[in-house]
C-alpha cells in the first residue's frame, strides 16, 4: 500500500438487517475533492453480490424501520455539508429530507410503531457556527471544566439535544430537551411511550463529573424522568420490552474512571423511581467496546477487546459477573468487529482483518462483501504475532508487519495512543504503508494497554515511563530476533501516548534508535492539565497531583538527553494534546542544538491520522516516508 492508496480504503461502518434486507454504509477518502464519499449498499444474504442502494454524496447510519418498510439514514449532500436525516421507502421511491438543522443530525432510532424517529442534534446559540466570520462572534463565558472536547470544540454553546419527528406527517422535528446539558444514546421504551437517553448526573444543573445516568422523556414532550442512577457512566443504550441494556464503568470521581474496563449492565425500565442496575460481566477479564449491545432471544450480543481483537460475544441476560470464559464467541477472532446487527436469530457483522478494512459477514456463515479487494490486489504485507519478556518476567503481546523480501530491513517501532487502547488484528493502514516501503513495523501492546485484563491496563498509574518502557522494548527485541531485520537501523514513532513514549525513549534509550517521529504528544503534564480537554482529570489519574511527580514523568524535563534527529508532528486544532505540547518541546530541542523539525497540519484535530482531510493524510504519509528514508535508508 502506498500513500495515494488511501483512496482504496473503503471502510464499512454501520449495518442494519430486517428480514432479507441487509444494508451497510461504506465510505472512502477522495483526494481530488479532499473529503469522504460513500453510499449505503444492499448486500445479498445469499452471497450473490453487493450493489449501491443510495446514490448521495455521502450516506451513512442506515436504520431499517421495525416493520421493514422504510430506511432512515444521514446524508451530507454537498462537500463539508452537515449530515441531515432522510427517509426512503424500501420498495422504491426517492429519499425524503426530514431535517434542515444548522449543525446536522445524528443517531437516528425508529420507534416501535415505525412512525417516529428519535435523533440527536447540536443546536448552536444564535449568531454562532452558522456565519462565515467566526472571529466576530461574541465572547464565550466559561463556567465549567468540561467546556470543550477534541474534534468538536466548545460545547456549552451547542450541546446535543434530543428530537423526535413523525415521518408520517409533514411536520417539523420536536425538541424534547432544552440544551441544559449534553444528552446521548437515544433508545425507545418497549411500548413507544418514552425515549430513553443518557445525560450527566444532576441534569438541572448537570454535575461537573464524568458520571452519566439514564433518563426518559415522554415522546410527546414533557419533563425528563430519572430511570437509573448508574454506578459511574452509561452509553450505547439498547431496549427490549421492559428492559434496558447499556455499557458502563464503575467509579465515583473522574480521577477513578481512568483505565477501567467497561461492563455490560441491564436495568428495568420503570417510571416509578430510579431502578437498580445489575452488572452482567466481570470487570477484570472483560472490557466492552463501544458498540450498542443487542438482544438475541434470551441473550445479549456485545463486543469486547481481547488481545488485540474486537470480538462479538454472547451471554444470557440472566448472567451475573460472567468472565470471558463464560461468554460465547460469535465473530471477530483475529479480527475487529466494527459493527453488527441482529434480526431474530440471525446476526451479521462488519469485521476488519489484517488484509481488509472491513467486510460484512453472516456470523457462522460466509463473507458477503469484497470491499477490500482493491487493497489486496495492491499487496498486503504479512502480520506476525510476537511476545516479548520484560526484565521482571512479564510477557507482552504484539505484532510485526514484515516487508517483502529477505532484508535486512530497517525497523520502525510504532507505539499506540491511549494509553488504554491497543494495536490489534484489524487492518492498520499506517503499518501497511510503512511495510510496503520496506520497513518492518513493530506494534507492541505494553502494560497500560486495554484488552489484556484490567490489571494490565492500570499497571502504569503513577508509573509512566517504567514497566511500559520495559514491555515496549521487550517486544522490539522479540521482533529483532527474527531473521531479516536490521537492529542497527531502528526508528521510533507514535502519537498521543505513543508520542509521549517516543519522546521518552529518545531521551532515555536514544542509543537504540537512529531517529524519532513524535506525533500529537504529551510532553509536559503541568500545562497539559489546564490546556487539554481531558487534562483536568487525566493528569491526576495517571500521574498524580504532585508537581514534582508531574515534572519527573514529563519528557520535556528530560529534553536535554535527546540528541537523535527528532521530528514533531502536530495538528493546529488538537484539543486533546494541544499544540503547545509540541511547541515547548521544539523550542527546547532547537535551543540545545538537537536536529529537530516541526510539522504542523492546519485545521486538523487529534484524529488526523484516522479521519483527517484526505490530502493531509496523504501528505503526512509522504512526510513520514521521507523522514525514514533520510534516517534509516
Amino acid at each position: 500500500m502506498r500513500p495515494e492508496d488511501i483512496e482504496l480504503l473503503t471502510t464499512a461502518s454501520s449495518v442494519t438487517l430486517r428480514g432479507e434486507l441487509l444494508l451497510v454504509a461504506a465510505a472512502r477518502p477522495v483526494l481530488e475533492t479532499n473529503d469522504y464519499q460513500g453510499a449505503i449498499h444492499r448486500v445479498a444474504l445469499d452471497g450473490s453480490g453487493t450493489r449501491p442502494w443510495t446514490h448521495g454524496r455521502c450516506d451513512t447510519e442506515p436504520v431499517i424501520s421495525p416493520d421493514g418498510t422504510q430506511v432512515a439514514f444521514l446524508r451530507s449532500a454537498q462537500p463539508k455539508a452537515k449530515p441531515q436525516l432522510y427517509v426512503q421507502p424500501v420498495d422504491g421511491g426517492d429519499a425524503r429530507k426530514v431535517t434542515s438543522l444548522p449543525l446536522g443530525a445524528q443517531s437516528p432510532v425508529w420507534s416501535p410503531d415505525s412512525r417516529r424517529i428519535a435523533f440527536l442534534a447540536r443546536i448552536p446559540e444564535e449568531g454562532r457556527y452558522t456565519g462565515t466570520d467566526a472571529q466576530a462572534e461574541a465572547p464565550r463565558r466559561i463556567l465549567r471544566l468540561d467546556y470543550h472536547v477534541d474534534d468538536i470544540g466548545y460545547l456549552a454553546d451547542r450541546r446535543k439535544r434530543l428530537f423526535v419527528v413523525d415521518t408520517h406527517a409533514d411536520a417539523e422535528p420536536v425538541e424534547l430537551t432544552d440544551g441544559t446539558c449534553e444528552v446521548g444514546s437515544p433508545a425507545w421504551s418497549g411500548d413507544g411511550s418514552h425515549i430513553v437517553f443518557t445525560a450527566p448526573r444532576g441534569w438541572h444543573p448537570p454535575a461537573e463529573t464524568l458520571a452519566q445516568d439514564i433518563f426518559a422523556v415522554p415522546a410527546g414532550g414533557g419533563e425528563p424522568i430519572l430511570v437509573c442512577e448508574t454506578k459511574g457512566d452509561a452509553g450505547m443504550l439498547a431496549s427490549r420490552g421492559g428492559l434496558l441494556a447499556y455499557l458502563g464503568r464503575e467509579f465515583s470521581t473522574p480521577v477513578e474512571a481512568i483505565a477501567l474496563n467497561t461492563a455490560l449492565w441491564v436495568v428495568p425500565f420503570t417510571l416509578d423511581g430510579p431502578a437498580e442496575p445489575r452488572r452482567l460481566t466481570d470487570l477484570e477479564t472483560l472490557c466492552l467496546e463501544d458498540n450498542q449491545p443487542a438482544f438475541v432471544g434470551d441473550d445479549l450480543c456485545f463486543t469486547i477487546r481481547n488481545r488485540g481483537a474486537i470480538e462479538l460475544r454472547r451471554l444470557p441476560v440472566s448472567a451475573s459477573l460472567a468472565t470471558l470464559a463464560e461468554t460465547t464467541l460469535v465473530a471477530g477472532e483475529r479480527g475487529k468487529v466494527a459493527a453488527f446487527a441482529v434480526d431474530g436469530d440471525r446476526v451479521v457483522a462488519v469485521v476488519s482483518t489484517p488484509d481488509s478494512p472491513g467486510e460484512v459477514v453472516v456470523c457462522g456463515g460466509p463473507v458477503l462483501t469484497s470491499f477490500g479487494t482493491a487493497l489486496r490486489d495492491k499487496g498486503i504485507c504479512e502480520i506476525r504475532e510476537i511476545v516479548g519478556t520484560s526484565p521482571d518476567g512479564y510477557e507482552s503481546h504484539g505484532w510485526v508487519v514484515l516487508p517483502a523480501g529477505e532484508g535486512p530491513h530497517p525497523v520502525v517501532l510504532h507505539v499506540h495512543g491511549g494509553p488504554f487502547m491497543y494495536h490489534g488484528w484489524g487492518f492498520f493502514d499506517e503499518a501497511q504503508v510503512y511495510a510496503s516501503a520496506g520497513y518492518a513495523v513493530v506494534l507492541p501492546n505494553p502494560r497500560g494497554s486495554s484488552g489484556y485484563g484490567q490489571a494490565h491496563g492500570r499497571a502504569i498509574l503513577g508509573a509512566f515511563g517504567t514497566v511500559d518502557v520495559d514491555d515496549v522494548l521487550s517486544v522490539l527485541d522479540a521482533a529483532l530476533a527474527l531473521p531479516g531485520l536490521d537492529s542497527t537501523r531502528v526508528g521510533v514513532m507514535g502519537g498521543s501516548y505513543g508520542g509521549f513514549m517516543t519522546s521518552w525513549l529518545a531521551a532515555h534509550h536514544g542509543e537504540r534508535f537512529k531517529a524519532a517521529w513524535s506525533e500529537r504528544a504529551v510532553n509536559a503534564w503541568d500545562s497539559f492539565s489546564g490546556s487539554s480537554d481531558i487534562g483536568w482529570f487525566f493528569t491526576d489519574a495517571y500521574i498524580g497531583a504532585d508537581p514534582e511527580a508531574q515534572a519527573k514523568m514529563s519528557p520535556l524535563t528530560h529534553a536535554d538527553l535527546i540528541r537523535i534527529p527528532f521530528l514533531i508532528a502536530h495538528s493546529e486544532q488538537d484539543w486533546r494534546c494541544p499544540i503547545e505540547q509540541a511547541q515547548r518541546m521544539f523550542v527546547a530541542l532547537r535551543r540545545q542544538g538537537t536536529p529537530v523539525e516541526m510539522l504542523i497540519f492546519p485545521g486538523e484535530g487529534h484524529e488526523l491520522t484516522r479521519s483527517g482531510q484526505p490530502r493531509h493524510r496523504r501528505q503526512r504519509f509522504d512526510a513520514v516516508l521521507e523522514w525514514w528514508q533520510r534516517h534509516l535508508a
